[in-house]
């Protein structure tokens, strides 16, 4: 949903997917990325996609300590989504030197949103649901 989401934010501002892509792969490849074509559109979206699984890791992890993060998934969803933009916007993104989008109250407002809807609330509920107990019979024949 995070990588939609980057797409149909940056489509009326004339960026492409592959473009998003490519300057995922620029933290680790510098300006050149965007030479690259699909390949390295490729290796941007791995890149995506392992820190999102490791984002999911990371709170599941945490709920093996912290059970209130299952009781109040809405809650522990939205805090999530807020300390994963966080960690992004202010510590991964810098460190990588990736060039994204000037930071104004719009660009941070639109990023902190999307990383509640489609981070946070998905892994928090997820999680959630797959760690209670089944109640129904029927139910638990589904796990």
């Amino acid at each position: 949903m995070d990588i939609t989401a980057a797409f149909i934010t940056w489509a009326p501002r004339g960026v492409t997917p592959v473009q998003i892509l490519q300057g995922i792969a620029s933290a680790l490849l510098g300006p050149t990325s965007f030479e690259r074509g699909l390949t390295t559109a490729a290796l941007g979206a791995a890149i995506h996609f392992f820190i999102a699984f490791s984002a999911a890791t990371v709170f599941f992890a945490a709920t093996r300590k912290l059970s209130v993060l299952i009781r109040r998934p809405i809650l522990s969803g939205i805090a999530y989504g807020v300390a994963v933009y966080v960690v992004m916007y202010w510590i991964v993104i810098p460190l990588a030197h990736f060039q994204g989008a000037p930071r104004t109250l719009f660009n941070s407002s639109v990023a902190i949103v999307t990383h509640i809807i489609c981070v946070g609330l998905p892994i928090s509920l997820v999680v959630s649901r797959s760690a209670r107990p089944a109640t129904d019979p029927k139910e638990a024949d589904r796990h």
